[in-house]
């Protein structure tokens, strides 16, 4: 498996002393530049407990392996302040669950907007784990100028293997979540009731299909339902009750997927999860941004629209389509190309993408879709005969049939998934090979 490597460089480590919750920050991009240790917030959180305990579910998202756990898993989470409030975020070892905090109510100086990791240690879990009461905690993002003039350089180092399906699950998620319509909401109550009825540990999958206030639990595919696999991979929710006001479920409304988004309304905060297929099959895997990649004018298109970006709260296609002169088709395949670096996310509550810049190298982010590299090879190649409304293309193991607008083909890929986890290599080269000709004079 293709892996990069993160080094985290922390001018110390993150604390909780006497209300004062510091996280240290490693490497990012601000509004003002590039920095080594951006500080973008400083200020107090009205409501600390839930806070402390949203957090805490990031990082344990971040720690885990939900598919043949395993111990060794390191990764920092990733923050990042758009003016107006935190979004914490992480990914599974797995990649098979994608967690966000989102801090909605902010009370203090914003100091910079930006996205960078921060340090989520050993004792600052355990004193995440104490936070209680009603008492307001104060909260800093980056180190304050003291800390920075009087650390002699970085005093806590980490280096960490990104597996390429983990980084490329950041791309997949917020394409395949853009996708998502609210299927159900449920108040407090209701939801407490139905996450703990979830059977723990169960392998099959189950449904949860709306039922009046509630939702109710089937083992089979049922019309409004939502699927859900490996029901432990909610597991990070369970702490989160106590202090839960309402639980919205997002799914698929044509069923073109059967991955899942689970999203608590806390005090002044909401926590989502997002959940693959299956515990064994990653976001990684899907194929979701291929279609938008394959797409000649996508990578161009992205350096316009990446231009416009601006850590904006939302990010709106119609203003992104105006601002740029581009269709909002041709904006959706940019911020997809621009996803596959790292640099949008989707918010479902919001149903819009969101900026950020993932602090990891944007090039080798960028390389890892093996899928389309392989189309490409085969339509420059010359392997496509176009047919019309059909291809065909010469591969080793012979001539693959392909119907370009319905993306079928008679490859085994295809016969598995059935367009399920995106088209396939041969389907992606026949597309790529008719818009050349189309473009040609």
């Amino acid at each position: 498996m293709t892996q990069a490597v993160q080094a985290y460089a922390y001018a110390g480590p993150s604390v909780l002393d006497g209300g004062r919750l510091a996280l240290s920050t490693s490497g990012g991009t601000a509004l003002s530049g590039p920095r080594t240790h951006p500080r973008f917030f400083s200020g107090l959180l009205s409501h600390p407990a839930p806070a402390a305990a949203g957090l805490l579910a990031v990082a344990d998202v971040a720690l885990a392996r939900y598919h043949q756990p395993r111990p060794g898993w390191t990764r920092d989470p990733v923050v990042t302040c758009d003016g107006g409030r935190l979004r914490f975020e992480s990914f599974s070892a797995c990649g098979g669950v994608y967690a966000r905090l989102d801090v909605l109510e902010l009370e203090g100086d914003v100091l910079d907007r930006g996205t960078t990791n921060v340090d989520v240690n050993g004792p600052l879990r355990e004193a995440l784990a104490r936070v209680g009461g009603r008492d307001p905690l104060h909260l800093g993002v980056g180190p304050d100028e003291l800390t920075v003039t009087t650390l002699d350089g970085a005093v806590v180092e980490k280096k960490v293997s990104l597996p390429s399906r983990w980084l490329r699950g950041f791309a997949e998620v917020q394409v395949i979540a853009a996708g998502f319509d609210l299927r159900a909401e449920l108040a407090g109550p209701h939801a407490v009731r139905f996450l703990r009825s979830l059977p723990r540990g169960a392998r099959a999958a189950v449904w949860a299909v709306p039922a009046g206030r509630d939702l109710r639990l089937s083992g089979g595919p049922a019309r409004g339902g939502v699927r859900l696999s490996g029901t432990g991979r909610l597991a990070t929710l369970m702490p989160l009750l106590r202090f839960a006001k309402a639980l919205r479920v997002y799914g698929p409304a044509d069923g073109s997927s059967p991955a899942s988004a689970w999203e608590l309304e806390l005090p002044g905060m909401r926590y989502t999860l997002a959940v693959s297929p299956d515990p064994w099959r990653g976001f990684s895997g899907e194929g979701a941004v291929l279609s938008d990649l394959a797409g000649d004018e996508a990578a161009g298109d992205a350096d316009v629209v990446g231009m416009l970006l601006n850590f904006e709260p939302t990010v709106e296609l119609g203003l992104l389509a105006d601002r740029s002169g581009l269709s909002t088709g041709r904006v959706r395949a940019a911020l997809t190309q621009l996803g596959t670096a790292g640099r949008v996310g989707y918010d479902l509550h919001e149903a819009a993408h969101f900026h950020r810049e993932l602090p990891y190298d944007r090039e080798q982010v960028a390389q890892l879709n093996p899928r389309l590299t392989a189309a490409r090879a085969l339509a420059d190649s010359g392997a496509v005969r176009l047919l019309g409304e059909t291809a065909e293309v010469t591969t080793d193991g012979g001539v693959r049939r392909v119907r370009i607008a319905e993306g079928e083909c008679t490859c085994p890929w295809w016969y598995d998934h059935r367009g399920s986890r995106g088209p396939c290599k041969h389907v992606l080269a026949a597309r790529i090979a008719a818009r050349v000709t189309m473009l040609t004079p």
